[in-house]
């Protein structure tokens, strides 16, 4: 039976992809779970897997388009199906295409203010993010400034808001509504020039910053150090790599993951999240491990971590890790993380906060281990210590809480043995 290939939730914030290439053709077989196509999202370029197995039918969407999330992609069924009751559940009329880079300006033109908002019906349709038809850029620009796009006139085709329409919105004079009893403090933005040399954003970058922008001004933030004496770790890592080969190595920061699962188990308010009037606890708990990618990180997730070999950890995030610094990642590798490993210890870092991954609860941040005068029984000697930092969200949980969580971390990475029960 014919069914559909959808554009697929990369992140919970994503609403909208850039579909880059086909990679089937109509009369192609496709297997479930086989790449079919590479989209674009906000934080990098993915590798779109098959929800169905098939013959590929009929391609609902082409190169360039935008396509919401949720939307059908393809017919996917036996070769000759009949699929004319499934086209209707396709996209209508063309889909808008992605914005060009060098857009031809056009005049603005008259655009509702905020006291006298005409919404045209056209612009409203339910198959795009909050009914708008809107660029990528458009949405991102909107964002910053707080815009309702339904109080700006589209341009584009078939009323599609551009760049150019939400900055004309933007450069309009709004009416004061109320005088402000305290002024604000205007923003200096900085000079292009000689001097200077300006870089487009990319959308991992705006991704990046709209992301951290919100966790900083909306999470109440607070940290916990602890300083791990590694040297009981290292030694079993390096037992443990002697008879591994290369593609199952372990490394500090798998070592360092697994504990982190195997911790949160007694600590449940630390794999949630906040959601107003409610917390919640996930019942899987899956470790994210950042990773700097050109022009940022992304974030990849092992699965069931607190149940997975450490081998097996090891070598899924080794896989994740190849794939985001080669623009292939998988859905599933960026997709339903509940807690985050930030490691810089291969910088030769000793110490950093990092911000809390949304909508997760809390972050782990983690420096280099290395050798530093010590006090062990009264007398002083050289051992092997890493600090770590735990960024947790006040609204979820508490000073004590985390501390605890921090002081169970430590007592599980310097009696790494349990990492292998």
């Amino acid at each position: 039976m014919a069914d559909y290939i959808v554009m697929p939730k990369l992140g919970f914030d994503m609403r909208e992809g850039v579909l880059n290439n086909w990679l089937k053709k109509v009369g192609d077989t496709v297997n479930k779970g086989e790449v079919v196509a590479e989209i674009e999202s906000d934080k990098a370029t993915l590798e779109l897997e098959a929800q169905v197995g098939g013959t590929l039918l009929h391609l609902i969407h082409q190169h360039g388009d935008i396509v919401p999330v949720g939307a059908n992609m393809a017919i996917v069924g036996e070769l000759g199906e009949d699929i004319a009751g499934l086209m209707d559940g396709g996209v209508a009329s063309e889909a808008p295409k992605r914005e060009a880079a060098t857009p031809v300006e056009k005049p603005p033109l008259p655009v509702a203010t905020p006291t006298s908002v005409a919404v045209d019906a056209k612009v409203i349709d339910e198959a795009f993010p909050d009914g708008v038809k809107a660029t990528p850029v458009a949405r991102r620009i909107a964002e910053e400034h707080a815009i309702n796009l339904l109080q700006v006139q589209g341009t584009g085709p078939e009323g599609r808001i551009r760049k150019a329409d939400v900055e004309a919105f933007l450069a309009t004079p709004k009416p004061s509504i109320t005088p402000k009893a305290e002024p604000v403090a205007a923003v200096t933005m900085p000079l292009v020039g000689p001097d200077a040399t300006e870089i487009p954003t990319s959308r991992l970058r705006q991704a990046i910053a709209r992301r951290m922008t919100e966790s900083k001004t909306t999470v109440p933030h607070f940290y916990v150090t602890t300083e791990i004496d590694m040297a009981p770790a290292l030694a079993l890592r390096k037992q443990i790599n002697e008879s591994l080969p290369d593609e199952l190595k372990v490394t500090v920061n798998d070592m360092v993951v697994k504990a982190a699962a195997l911790t949160l188990r007694d600590f449940p308010n630390l794999n949630a999240a906040f959601a107003g009037d409610s917390i919640i606890r996930h019942t899987r708990i899956n470790v994210g491990s950042a990773v700097a990618v050109e022009g940022g990180l992304l974030t990849v997730v092992q699965k069931d971590t607190d149940t997975s070999t450490l081998s097996k950890v090891a070598g899924d995030n080794r896989a994740m890790i190849a794939r985001a610094r080669d623009g292939k990642i998988k859905p599933d590798d960026v997709e339903n993380g509940t807690f985050t490993v930030s490691n810089l210890g291969i910088f030769d870092v000793d110490h950093f906060i990092a911000i809390i991954n949304p909508p997760e609860a809390a972050i782990l941040a983690v420096g280099s281990a290395r050798e530093v005068p010590v006090v062990v029984d009264g007398a002083l000697t050289v051992g092997t210590r890493m600090k770590a930092t735990i960024s947790a969200d006040h609204r979820v949980t508490d000073g004590a809480e985390a501390a605890r969580f921090m002081q169970q971390l430590k007592a599980l990475l310097e009696r790494p043995l349990r990492l292998l029960v």
